[in-house]
C-alpha cells in the first residue's frame, strides 16, 4: 500500500490544491483532493485487465470549481440532500438556511462543503484524513461544526469513507459522498443497462419539488423495487409519477436492516465491462439518482460530453427534510454529540460473465 501526494492546482485566492492517491496491492487505486474532500478518480480493471476510470468528474481544478452541481465525488453537508423552503426548527428555534435549488430548496448544504478547501493529513499507507470547520451561522446552519472525513483502502479493493463531526450548538448533520459512478466508463454511454439490486423494502415518494411526502411506500410491485436485481433502465420509463417528475430515479430509498449497524444495501454488475460495485453503510437510506439531468453541454474527463443517465449515485444519508419530517429518522445532534458514521464501496469484476 502507498499514498502519493501530488499538486493538483491552485485556487484564484492561492490555495494550492492537492491530490491524494492511495494504492493498493492490485494496482486498484482511488484519488482524493483537498478542494471539496472529492473523490476525483477510481482506477480498477474490468473482466479482461483492462484499468480505467469508473468516476464521471473533471480533469482540472477549474473544471471541478466551475462545477455548479455535483457531477463528481464531493463531500456534501452540512445536510445532504433536501430541506423544504430552507426552513427547520432545532431545540425551538428556527433557521433559515441557504436557498439554492429553484430559490426555495436547500440542497447540500448550499455547497459550502462541496466548495471548501480541506485540510489533509497521510495518516497511513492506506488512508489519508481531510478536516474542515465550519463556522457558526454558514449558510444558515447553526453551530461551528469540526468535521473530519478519513478515506482508506484496502487489499480487498474496498474504499472506505469514515465520517465524524461535532458542533458547539444543537444542530442537524447529515454528511454524504456524491460520486458519480459509470463502471464501463463515460466513454461507453450511459448506464442504463448495469443491473442493480438494493435491499430496501420501501422508498419515499416526492412532491414535484423533490420533497418528500413523508409517506413510506412499499416497492412491491413497482418501478422501484431492485430487491432482485434489474437493468436501471428497464422500468425507469415507466408510466410513474415519480418517475416521470424527476426524468428517472432521484428517491432516497430505506435500507433494510437496523441504522447504525454496517450492512450491505446494494450491488451493481456492469455486464459490458465486467466491473462489480457493493456498497455498504451503517445509515439509515441511500438517494439512487440515476443522472436525470446531465447534458450533453457539460464536459468531463478526457473531454468527454455528458448526457443523460451517463451516470448513477448511491449517496448514503439520513432521509431528505428529516429535520421537518418527525417520523423519520432523526439526525438533529445535541452540542458536542458526535455523528460518526461509514460507508464503504468495493470494487470488482466478473471475468466469464459469471455474477
Amino acid at each position: 500500500m502507498s499514498v502519493r501526494k501530488e499538486f493538483y492546482g491552485e485556487t484564484p485566492d492561492g490555495k494550492k490544491i492537492y491530490e491524494y492517491t492511495i494504492e493498493n496491492r492490485n494496482g486498484v487505486s482511488v484519488s482524493i483532493i483537498n478542494y471539496g474532500a472529492t473523490m476525483n478518480r477510481i482506477l480498477c480493471p474490468d473482466k479482461n485487465g483492462e484499468f480505467a476510470d469508473i468516476l464521471v468528474g473533471f480533469d482540472s481544478l477549474e473544471g471541478h470549481m466551475a462545477n455548479p452541481g455535483y457531477f463528481c465525488g464531493q463531500t456534501v453537508g452540512q445536510y445532504a440532500n433536501r430541506i423544504e423552503n430552507g426552513r427547520f426548527s432545532v431545540s425551538g428555534t428556527e433557521y433559515h438556511v441557504t436557498q439554492n435549488e429553484k430559490g426555495k430548496t436547500c440542497l447540500h448544504g448550499g455547497s459550502e462543503y462541496s466548495h471548501a478547501v480541506w485540510k489533509a493529513i497521510i495518516v497511513d499507507d492506506d488512508c489519508v484524513e481531510f478536516s474542515y470547520l465550519s463556522p457558526d451561522g454558514e449558510q444558515g446552519f447553526p453551530g461551528n461544526v469540526d468535521v473530519k472525513v478519513v478515506f482508506s483502502l484496502s487489499n480487498d479493493n474496498t474504499i472506505q469513507i469514515d465520517y465524524k463531526a461535532v458542533s458547539d450548538k444543537d444542530t442537524v448533520i447529515n454528511l454524504t459522498n456524491h460520486a458519480y459512478f459509470n463502471l464501463g466508463t463515460t466513454k461507453n454511454g450511459d448506464v442504463l443497462g448495469h443491473e442493480l439490486t438494493l435491499d430496501c423494502d420501501y422508498y419515499t415518494p416526492t412532491d414535484a419539488d423533490s420533497i418528500p411526502t413523508g409517506e413510506i411506500r412499499s416497492v412491491e410491485g413497482t418501478a422501484f423495487d431492485f430487491r432482485q436485481g434489474k437493468p436501471i433502465g428497464k422500468d425507469i420509463g415507466a408510466d410513474d409519477e415519480q418517475l416521470i417528475m424527476c426524468g428517472g430515479y432521484d428517491h432516497n430509498f430505506c435500507i433494510n436492516g437496523k441504522a447504525g449497524e454496517l450492512r450491505r444495501f446494494a450491488h451493481v454488475f456492469d455486464p459490458a465491462s465486467g466491473r462489480t460495485l457493493d456498497c455498504c453503510t451503517d445509515l439509515p437510506g441511500v438517494q439512487l439518482y440515476t443522472g436525470n439531468f446531465m447534458s450533453t453541454d457539460d464536459v468531463g474527463k478526457d473531454g468527454v460530453h455528458f448526457d443523460k443517465h451517463y451516470a448513477f449515485c448511491l449517496e448514503t444519508q439520513f432521509y431528505p427534510n428529516t429535520p421537518n419530517t418527525p417520523e423519520f429518522p432523526q439526525c438533529t445532534f445535541k452540542a458536542g454529540e458526535e455523528f460518526v458514521s461509514t460507508t464503504q464501496y468495493k470494487v470488482g469484476r466478473v471475468v466469464n460473465d459469471e455474477k
